[in-house]
């Protein structure tokens, strides 16, 4: 059975993807086409850092490693909000909650991302739906994180 990052990479797979010892604090790099993930991360960090620089690949253009310009933060900003739809979209938080995670913690371990990654991607969707949502037949609450099922 294949990991969350062998998946993602299965799925990619026409994307040249290799993992190398990457220097100054880099975790994955996208540049011409190609995606460099930083050989001594764990395998849920590596998945993490995967869905970005896919991110990347498919909504940047140039070289965007210094953020020192407008056009270059709104396009790291894309490439990352690319990733957390990605890996954690709505369906599989409500998906983990119906399993039975009970806490950000349990959420992150199911979901094979770091706990990090995951209140990214809980911020992000608080910027995009407000502080709450429904989804589902359930209601989602990201500020403190609370899933209900929905009676009709």
């Amino acid at each position: 059975m294949l990991t969350a990052y062998e998946n993602l990479l299965d799925q990619y797979n026409q994307v040249p993807i290799r993992e190398v010892e990457l220097a100054h604090g880099f975790t994955g790099l996208y540049y011409d086409g190609r995606i460099l993930i930083h050989n001594k991360l764990t395998e849920v960090e590596k998945h993490c850092v995967l869905s970005e620089e896919l991110g990347h690949h498919f909504t940047s253009a140039g070289e965007i490693i210094r953020q020192n310009t407008i056009v270059n933060i709104k396009q790291e900003k894309r490439a990352r909000r690319w990733g957390y739809s990605k890996i954690i979209s709505l369906a599989e938080i409500v998906h983990a909650y119906h399993i039975g995670c009970q806490n950000r913690y349990e959420i992150a371990h199911y979901l094979n991302v770091t706990e990090e990654f995951l209140q990214e991607t809980l911020d992000w969707y608080k910027q995009k739906y407000g502080t709450e949502v429904s989804f589902s037949n359930y209601f989602i609450n990201f500020e403190p994180l609370l899933i209900k099922k929905l009676k009709y």
